[in-house]
């Protein structure tokens, strides 16, 4: 998936939300395109620029720093909410969203009658009463914290990875139901490598840097709170129960696979057998866990993403002590629901999660987490809510109008590439052809009418939600491909590629200002929203997505010269981006992020020639002293303007396959030639590249 809303904090803080404006903007997109159009040549029309002017710097060459300029004093002036981790457009976006939610779910609770407005209601009212939260204490966990303690020997630890993995924590393994990459009409269990408690790898096993360490200290006072606050008997001996927990983890972090090679889906598929699995894994009781994920009889094979770790799995659950795999569980357990217990549960999740990994100073307001809590346990219930009060049906005609545009623009970009050639073009032109669009929100949504709800009962509520999802997910081996599924909620601000199914998908939420402005002329809105579509539908042809043809299957269909080709421009920006310091002493990793840095670079390409396009020969208006093509840029730059916390933004060098949001401005526009013509960057200025230094793929 090409993720593209805010990073690292972002997944928590962003990722939900909808916006009132967002049928607005769909409606007023035909006429801004119309208006723009009709103006006279250097005109300005009736359209605002759609750009922040206050945020701009004028002290600041563009030809020198286009981020800076665009945005450096918006920079300078603005602060991060407290409880919040990052502030930005997207994050903006996200506050208004979360307050069209949180709105819609007080409503709920006067449509009793209503069976899914009552489950909204009294899923959140679970969440508010927090005096009801308090007293009863960790008892909730009873019984998935009686099953840890009965663990009597190792063979019953597989069962246990499972019960985690089925209420959703991370486990040592994880199973997940998708469509196999070698055949896209039918589903496949993959077994994923997980159970660490720090973001990465890298935290455990950097030992010489001081911030890992900070967060390795933080964690283990953390563990050992849970400990306590769980079981005050335990008293002293909770600190080094932790420290023998992290030591666990530790030797995890020590055979898992890097985010690098995670992202080759080549190296990733292991198609293994059942009847092989014991040999793969001798230590682990496959039979309980296929059994409690009720797959067995429906699958002959899982595909096993990193075949080593699990391998090196099983003979840590044969020789790592008992004891301390029954703490690794049972703390797995207090943590993942840390935030759906007391106070003092709330207050150690916040003072690990939040302060030490996040760098947050509050803990969000009550009725935010608890509007998010409902919004990822049932999503589309909520979604649907929303959408047929502020979503028309007809405003799809109009994004899927400018999705075309773009589409347009990416196959004009494909004919005239300078790198690959005819057989492959015309592959891509094929794939590209069958890129399937989603605009909004789903066409089928999720049924949760056996989904149990109860108003005095939030751990359940949240444990019934999980084993929802995951009966439903493991209902579809057998069954055809649902292509008409969403990964994403429709009040998600975020977009994305898949590459099973070929698609793009725009939620409804991500469709609205400052994304893409009803009021502005249409160079702000390729600038911003434009890119995006680029960016996503590029996703088809990055590094992994190139790897699997149009109808979703993994197939070497290029040519071996154009991959090589291929390979030596994006070696190239590997190169440039990992020059990039997002924090002392830190530098961009140029191959984790490469799959977005090229969907960044031919997104922003892909999304100048639309606008182009668009303008059918026409001279761009003149609005606030600036050209179309200023105004490109500058929006384009704006729509990343972030600042973002220090420990956030660690986490997201290590972990996030997308570069810091700065990076995502200068590193684009440097390689694109209609930058250096709209701004005569020239050799000498900051952000001049040598011509024969410059990607351009599309």
């Amino acid at each position: 998936m090409g993720d593209v809303s805010t990073e690292a904090a972002g997944a928590a803080t962003v990722g939900v939300g909808v916006a009132r404006v967002v049928a607005w903007t769909l409606c007023a997109l035909v006429q801004v395109g119309a208006m723009a159009g009709d103006a006279a040549p250097g005109v300005a029309s009736r359209l605002t620029s759609g750009l922040t002017l206050a945020a701009m710097d004028a002290s600041v060459r563009p030809q020198d720093d286009l981020y800076r300029r665009a945005n450096g004093t918006w920079l300078r002036q603005a602060s991060i909410a407290p409880d919040k981790a990052y502030a930005g457009p997207q994050q903006a976006m996200a506050d208004v969203t979360q307050e069209q939610l949180r709105a819609i779910l007080e409503q709920t609770d006067g449509e009793r009658d209503d069976p899914g407005a009552a489950r909204l209601a009294d899923l959140y009212a679970s969440f508010m009463d927090e005096a009801e939260v308090q007293r009863r204490g960790v008892r909730p966990l009873a019984e998935p914290l009686e099953a840890v303690q009965a663990v009597a020997d190792r063979s019953a630890l597989a069962a246990e990875f499972r019960r985690l993995d089925r209420a959703g924590l991370d486990a040592p393994l994880n199973l997940s139901i998708d469509p196999d990459p070698r055949d896209s009409t039918r589903y496949a269990v993959s077994v994923l490598q997980s159970g660490l408690g720090l973001p990465n790898r890298d935290y455990y096993l950097d030992l010489h840097d001081e911030r890992f360490a900070v967060a390795r200290d933080g964690y283990v006072l953390y563990l050992a709170s849970l400990l306590r606050l769980a079981d005050p008997r335990v008293g002293p001996a909770a600190l080094e129960q932790a420290r023998s927990v992290l030591a666990l983890e530790t030797q995890l972090a020590q055979v898992q696979w890097s985010e690098v090679r995670n992202r080759d889906p080549l190296q990733t598929y292991h198609q293994v057998a059942l009847a092989d699995l014991p040999a793969l894994a001798p230590s682990l009781d496959w039979d309980a866990i296929l059994d409690s994920a009720q797959l067995s009889g429906k699958t002959t094979y899982v595909l096993v993403h990193q075949p080593s770790y699990v391998t090196s799995l099983a003979a840590l659950v044969a020789g790592a002590d008992l004891g301390t795999w029954k703490t690794y569980l049972r703390v797995r357990w207090l943590g993942a629901f840390a935030p759906y217990l007391g106070a003092e549960f709330v207050q150690a999740d916040h003072a690990f999660v939040g302060s030490v990994l996040n760098g947050t100073e509050h803990i969000a307001p009550r009725w935010e987490r608890g509007v998010t809590l409902v919004n990822g346990l049932v999503g589309q219930a909520l979604g649907r809510r929303y959408v047929e009060r502020h979503f028309p049906a007809q405003s799809k005609q109009r994004i899927d109008a400018l999705v075309a545009q773009l589409l347009t623009a990416c196959r004009l970009g494909i004919e005239a590439s300078d790198w690959m050639g005819p057989a492959t073009k015309a592959r891509a032109l094929s794939k590209l052809a069958l890129v399937h669009t989603k605009v909004g929100y789903p066409q089928r949504w999720i049924d949760y009418s056996a989904l149990q709800i109860r108003r005095d009962d939030l751990v359940g509520n949240v444990l019934r939600a999980r084993y929802f999802e995951d009966d439903r997910q493991r209902a579809k081996l057998g069954q055809p491909v649902d292509r008409q599924e969403w990964a994403m909620t429709p009040q998600t601000v975020n977009a994305y590629y898949d590459a099973s199914f070929n698609e793009i998908v725009f939620p409804a939420a991500y469709l609205q200002a400052p994304m893409f402005d009803p009021a502005a002329d249409d160079a702000a809105n390729y600038g911003a929203v434009g890119s995006v579509i680029g960016h996503e539908i590029s996703h088809a042809f990055d590094d992994e997505g190139s790897l699997y043809d149009g109808h979703g299957n993994l197939s070497q269909w290029w040519t071996p010269q154009d991959r090589r080709r291929f390979e030596l421009r994006t070696r190239a920006l590997v190169e440039q981006y990992a020059a990039f310091q997002a924090l002392p002493g830190y530098h961009v990793d140029g191959e984790l992020t490469l799959g977005e840095n090229i969907a960044d670079n031919a997104g922003l390409a892909i999304a100048y020639r639309a606008y182009r396009l668009s303008l059918g020969g026409r001279r761009a208006p003149v609005i606030d002293g600036l050209s179309g093509d200023e105004r490109f840029f500058y929006a384009y730059a704006q729509s990343w303007r972030s600042k973002i916390r220090d420990e956030a933004l660690l986490t997201q060098i290590k972990s996030d396959p997308h570069a810091p949001d700065e990076f995502r401005v200068t590193g684009p526009v440097r390689n694109l030639p209609a930058f250096y013509t709209t701004f005569g960057v020239r050799a000498g200025d900051a952000m001049f590249l040598p011509a024969h230094k410059r990607v351009l793929l599309w």
